[in-house]
């Protein structure tokens, strides 16, 4: 594609069409910093902003398997139920003098990479809607979440709760969780993969295109199947992370998560029909999810349900700037 014909002009630059929602993402987020630092004492500082890194950590992983499917146009209504079943496997399992972590955390991520690989494999051999396979995966690992335990199960485990209770210092100060590196590195490992490699290449192909990648000779089934897989492997990890946040297992954890991370990846810029997204958007989106939810608490007036308000209204006007910067790059 010719990006000098999916320009828009600001000013005096010229910005092609794909960067537009990233920049729109990036600017809000700015500014809602901006006018938080203004209305609350104590909020314009750097401890803020890695707060809301250390308190979406696992949303953020989650987020970057996410980000893969939709860049394919599917989507995974699982991740939430695969988020909470990886908590209920860990808790259970290392529960009184129960299994070390080492051997618990890698069973876990098979799992979820297993889950994910099998509704891949059915969305591909099958040719059956995302929507409908991974709706039935939610309710299959939400379920298994109640056959393990319908109570909260706390994780005392040593290396667990060491784990959970670790500030990584950095300067003047400032700190993070062991997570929030977690998480970073899994975003440099996914962006280095759907930038630099076949794999990458591919995604962004299918959703652009399934036909035309076909065409392209592209192995658009094994793409399918391997985006799904990703993203089960991140659910299992947000689950982990998100272990390590509650210290507990519980199979009402992370229920709805599949929107928020949804909402998270169009609010960053990704386009819900697929091929056309980055992940540095997911991660933008991630925190001005985190930070409308800083900003609530800050207020104290606010019900946290106000969280999923400016959340909806967010998505409309992103779905709606989507909708114009699709029909400008057409002309």
């Amino acid at each position: 594609m010719n990006t000098s014909v999916t320009t828009m002009t600001l000013g005096r630059t010229s910005v092609p069409t794909k960067y537009l929602p990233v920049l729109v993402t990036g600017c809000l987020f700015l500014a809602m910093f901006v006018v938080g630092g203004i209305r609350y004492e104590g909020f314009a500082s750097g401890q803020v902003i890695l707060n809301v890194f250390v308190d979406n950590a696992f949303l953020l992983v989650v987020a970057v398997g996410m980000t893969f499917v939709i860049l394919t146009g599917g989507i995974d209504l699982s991740v939430g139920s695969v988020v909470a079943l990886s908590t209920m496997i860990s808790a259970s399992l290392m529960e009184g003098p129960g299994w070390p972590p080492y051997l618990v955390i890698p069973l876990v991520l098979a799992i979820g990479s297993g889950l994910g690989l099998v509704m891949g494999y059915i969305v591909h051999a099958f040719d059956i809607q995302p929507f409908i396979v991974t709706l039935a995966g939610m309710f299959l690992a939400r379920g298994l979440c109640y056959t393990i335990g319908t109570d909260s199960i706390p994780i005392d485990d040593p290396t667990f709760t060491a784990f959970a209770q670790t500030k990584v210092d950095l300067f003047a100060g400032l700190w993070i969780s062991p997570s929030v590196i977690i998480a970073v590195v899994v975003v440099g490992v996914a962006a280095y993969v759907l930038h630099y490699t076949r794999l990458g290449r591919a995604v962004y192909a299918t959703g652009g295109s399934e036909q035309s990648a076909l065409l392209m000779g592209l192995p658009v089934g094994r793409t399918k199947i391997a985006v799904y897989t990703i993203s089960g492997f991140c659910s299992a990890l947000g689950g982990v992370l998100l272990s390590f946040y509650m210290l507990s297992g519980y199979g009402l954890h992370a229920v709805g998560m599949e929107l928020d991370v949804i909402a998270a990846v169009v609010i960053g810029g990704t386009l819900l029909t697929g091929g056309s997204g980055f992940l540095f958007g997911t991660v933008l989106g991630v925190l001005v999810l985190g930070l409308i939810q800083t900003i609530i608490t800050f207020e104290g007036t606010l019900s946290s349900w106000w969280t999923k308000i400016f959340i909806g209204m967010l998505l409309f006007v992103f779905i709606l700037l989507q909708r114009l910067f699709s029909a400008r790059s057409r002309r």
